[in-house]
């Protein structure tokens, strides 16, 4: 079966105050069968990862390089030796704000693996690619183009973020987040042989506490990836209790 993970993505939130919620997740164990990761802002890595305990450290972005002349980016290889074992990669945001593509996230990809990391490759469509019925190429193409060939369940998570989601308040039917998640996993394990059922599938998009018990509860969703509602531990700890669960 595919690990369950809960994932956290502070995004550009937190100075070193905010350690304290991730002090406050850590009081709690972390539940059996379950990774709980928080992914704060890159100047943070290295404090929280000295205070993290069971709760894994992951950044927000890598570089596809590994050193070089590449003013404000920071590579795997840093991101690795500041305490981080996962980065998220694709996520919605680097795409619309830094015009990142599929074949540049799948770069990072690489990067990311060769360094040690977990990359979290992220994926999802529009509200106009969604009404246009055009939800499931979306998604399956940026999946394709974005998971190098050497990708593995033990080297990367795929997660679903559907982009008129986020931060909204808005959430996709189960019915939705089924069908997506089924056609995600289909397309690994035609890829990638029985390695693409162990693949861990999150959902993102305006999850908290209470969807959280119903999201779970869907075939092939092995877990969130969680943006305003990681940034207090009170927030956070009910999804984590939900997905162990599950």
């Amino acid at each position: 079966m595919a690990r369950k993970i809960a994932a956290g993505n502070w995004k550009m939130n937190g100075t070193g105050a905010a350690l304290a919620e991730l002090d406050s997740l850590t009081q709690d164990p972390v539940p059996d069968g379950v990774d709980v990761l928080i992914c704060p802002p890159a100047p943070l890595i290295s404090r929280a990862a000295a205070v993290a305990g069971a709760v894994k450290i992951g950044a927000q972005d890598c570089h596809a390089k590994s050193s070089g002349a590449h003013t404000g980016d920071i590579s795997a290889d840093m991101l690795r030796d500041a305490g981080a074992s996962y980065v998220i990669l694709g996520h919605s945001e680097r795409r619309s704000d830094h015009a990142e593509t599929d074949a540049q996230v799948c770069a990072k990809t690489q990067a990311a693996v060769d360094a040690g990391l977990i990359a979290v490759v992220c994926i999802g469509e529009t509200l106009d690619e969604r009404n246009a019925g055009q939800t499931l190429e979306i998604v399956c193409g940026q999946l394709a183009a974005s998971l190098p060939d050497t990708a593995t369940s033990a080297t990367c998570v795929v997660a679903y973020e559907p982009i008129w989601a986020i931060g909204t308040g808005k959430v996709p039917t189960l019915e939705q987040i089924s069908e997506v998640h089924d056609a995600l996993r289909a397309a690994l394990v035609e890829r990638f042989g029985d390695d693409g059922l162990q693949f861990s599938l999150l959902y993102g998009g305006s999850v908290k506490a209470s969807n959280a018990v119903d999201i779970f509860g869907v075939p092939n969703v092995d877990g969130a990836l969680v943006g305003g509602a990681s940034l207090k531990a009170a927030d956070f700890s009910p999804i984590i209790a939900a997905l162990a669960a599950a």
